[in-house]
């Protein structure tokens, strides 16, 4: 179903720049307003979401190994650049 709405300018501002914000459409920023407002979305659910968001990022392999072999490469180099 489309539904049309006009809102002020600086409303309508605001609604893209946290969509924006949040990575999302303007679109789905408005549906998840509506589904919290008329009380259709399950808090539980959401808080679901967020744990198992919260898990997988804990779950993941840190990035900072990746950096630290940047790092030690970096150094390595300079070190033979200088006593080169």
């Amino acid at each position: 179903m489309t539904l049309s709405v006009r809102l002020d300018p600086l409303l309508e501002s605001r609604v893209e720049q946290e969509a924006r914000r949040l990575g999302i459409t303007k679109s789905e920023f408005v549906k998840d307003a509506l589904e919290r407002v008329l009380g259709t979305k399950n808090p539980f659910q959401l808080l679901q979401q967020v744990r198992n968001a919260a898990d997988y990022a804990v779950a993941e392999p840190a990035p900072t190994a990746y950096s630290e072999s940047v790092s030690d490469n970096v150094k390595a180099k300079l070190r033979a650049k200088r006593s080169a």
